[in-house]
């Protein structure tokens, strides 16, 4: 007698659950397309998505690289002509979708973090705001990722507030990281007077000095949306060439006001400041 085989292991409910998600996202969705009483022989879901990609692979938009966004930075610095880079991360485009293509409560849900961010509770003037500040924007940092709250969020929030997105000058959301790793950030801003806004800019300050930056002025936490007009006056205060600005959601909006306003270079600084502080990451 053939001495008994072992029993399987049992299934980890991860993997039957991921078995199942792309299951779900990908032959049940073909099979809602197929006639009754038809079968598609040997063709699998990820066969039909390559074939429709081919299709429509001539409307994809090219989004400007790290080294094509130091060049625009570097010449308006040259020519003291004022640029804002903003970036849209979930945060912002949560904050747009609320009550306007997602219901509040479920933005609520899905973004416990958007007071720490700066958005206490999304409302309609900040909305306005955010999109006025989207729409007036030099360079928009989109998510690449197709994400539910990402790129799932980004057209149809920007369809709502009537930004028409082929008019907008698009990179990536996370410029900021790539101008780092490309080994642009340095480059970018020794030989300029820098300002820091953020939680980080005392510690980042400390740092960009270290490095032969000139950091002529430094401001500190801002307190959420609210606080961006005595922001926008304490940088009024100051001379500077460009602003790094980590305040995150309000970022968005105090880059395009002092480009604006001000007509100096504004970055969306971000995260970057509190991983380089943190020595996670290393100018």
């Amino acid at each position: 007698m053939a001495p008994a085989q072992p029993a399987a292991a049992p299934e980890s409910g991860y993997a039957e659950g991921f078995r199942d998600g792309v299951f779900t996202g990908g032959e049940a969705l073909v099979a809602q397309h197929i006639p009754p009483d038809h079968i598609l022989p040997a063709v699998a879901a990820a066969d039909l998505i390559e074939a429709g990609f081919r299709q429509y692979a001539p409307t994809l938009t090219r989004l400007a690289s790290p080294h094509e966004m130091a060049v625009h930075i570097q010449g308006a610095l040259d020519a003291q002509r004022p640029l804002s880079v903003v970036r849209l991360g979930d945060g912002e485009l949560l904050t747009l979708a609320a009550d306007t293509v997602l219901p509040g409560e479920q933005v609520q849900e899905l973004a416990p973090f958007l007071p720490y961010a700066g958005v206490p509770r999304s409302t309609p003037d900040i909305r306005a705001e955010l999109a006025e500040a989207i729409r007036g924007a030099d360079w928009i940092g989109v998510p690449i990722s197709r994400a539910p709250t990402f790129q799932g969020l980004l057209f149809p929030v920007l369809r709502h507030f009537g930004i028409d997105w082929s008019r907008l000058n698009l990179t990536s959301s996370t410029i900021n990281y790539s101008l780092h790793h490309s080994g642009l950030l340095l480059p970018v801003v020794q030989g300029r007077r820098v300002l820091l806004i953020g939680s980080q800019a005392a510690e980042l300050g400390a740092l960009l000095n270290g490095h032969g930056v000139q950091v002529t002025g430094i401001i500190g936490t801002v307190e959420g949306v609210a606080d961006i007009p005595r922001v926008m006056q304490q940088t009024a205060e100051h001379s500077f060439d460009i602003a790094l600005v980590a305040a995150g959601i309000p970022a968005v909006i105090l880059c395009r006001r002092i480009a604006g306003e001000l007509g100096r270079v504004a970055i969306d600084f971000g995260h970057l400041a509190d991983k380089l502080v943190t020595g996670e990451l290393h100018l």
